[in-house]
């Protein structure tokens, strides 16, 4: 593709060459553009003669197994020690790395990141953030041309994945004709659209089902702003486990809201109550700058954060503040009611 628009940093392409054994990490809680971009690093290294080794801090998840290379993902306890760069994928923070990150083993190992994420705090010793692309993913069809990297089908898949997955399959604000672009040379390369849009946006287990059910019959809605709670007893009944970015599509087509969130009740640091909170905007509205407020990150369209305290707790003190941040837009900035 053409990769113009686009500048890759030189310091990370040097670090990138010079490096021989190389940790490729994505986040916590992981979607597809950080499955899809954390194993297609590892092709892309793997196709220079490099040893790359994709590890997250959390189990994959079966909706992702059908990727190439899930199956040698590791997690925190089967990393070695040797690595001579360990290369971020897709998330605005270090913390994102969760236990993957072992600071008394790979402190003195530099850090690269590979982000899209506006919020990108720049935690790496050599950082390439570009906030145009729709997803990580996007960013690696890029890197591959500098890198001199001839993508073959099981690279293709993993990025087309990550495309597909963070874009909605092309249906979100920030599918540019760049994004489109990515996505054909990936399918010109071998990947299968049809079966990826099949593994990941049109199926759900029956547990999914199950919790939706329990959840939103407790939906709300104030002043354009609507959102629901999702409790620890409500995934166990449920029996789920998984990314509920569906339901966040839910919440954002509700006619009468500009803004949406998820609040999922976690643990916290030593067993502490916390909660994961997952915001989604229309265009033409901004829920990336309170995410960062709050602590975590993510785009103008959708962010998020995690907040310790209880469901009741943060829930009475985050939705005023996302009425008060639509009200500010709606005053200030311009935006326009989507309903």
């Amino acid at each position: 593709m053409k990769t113009g628009t686009f500048t890759v940093p030189t310091d990370l392409l040097t670090r990138i060459k010079a490096a021989q054994n190389i940790l490729c990490i994505s986040h916590v809680n992981a979607d597809g553009d950080a499955y899809g971009s954390v194993l297609g690093m590892v092709w892309m290294l793997r196709s220079l003669g490099k040893r790359a080794t994709a590890a997250m801090p959390d189990p994959v998840l079966p909706d992702f197994g059908f990727l190439p290379g899930a199956g040698e993902i590791v997690g925190p306890d089967d990393t070695a020690d040797d690595y001579d760069l360990i290369i971020c994928l897709d998330m605005s923070s270090a913390d994102r790395m969760g236990a993957v990150y072992d600071e008394p083993r790979f402190g003195a190992i530099p850090l690269v990141v590979i982000d899209h994420h506006i919020t990108n705090t720049n935690f790496g010793v050599a950082n390439w953030v570009e906030p145009r692309c729709a997803a990580t993913a996007q960013m690696l069809v890029v890197l591959s041309g500098p890198l001199g990297i001839e993508v073959d089908t099981r690279l293709a898949q993993c990025l087309l994945t990550g495309i597909v997955t963070d874009t909605l399959c092309f249906r979100t604000s920030n599918t540019t004709p760049e994004v489109l672009e990515a996505a054909m040379c990936m399918q010109r390369a071998g990947a299968d659209l049809s079966d990826i849009v099949r593994q990941t946006l049109n199926r759900m287990p029956f547990s999914t089902l199950h919790l939706w059910s329990r959840v939103l019959a407790d939906a709300h809605l104030d002043q354009g702003v609507t959102w629901v709670t999702v409790s620890q007893a409500q995934l166990r009944q449920a029996g789920h486990e998984g990314d509920d970015s569906r339901l966040n599509s839910i919440l954002s087509s509700i006619n009468e809201a500009d803004m949406s969130a998820i609040f999922t009740e976690k643990l916290g640091a030593n067993g502490s109550p916390a909660v994961e909170c997952s915001f989604r905007a229309k265009p033409g509205f901004n829920v990336g700058e309170l995410a960062f407020q709050l602590g975590g990150g993510g785009h103008a369209p959708a962010s998020g954060c995690t907040i310790a305290g209880t469901l009741d707790d943060v829930v009475g003190s985050v939705v005023p503040m996302l009425v008060a941040e639509r009200r500010r837009q709606l005053a200030h900035t311009g935006a326009t009611p989507q309903h």
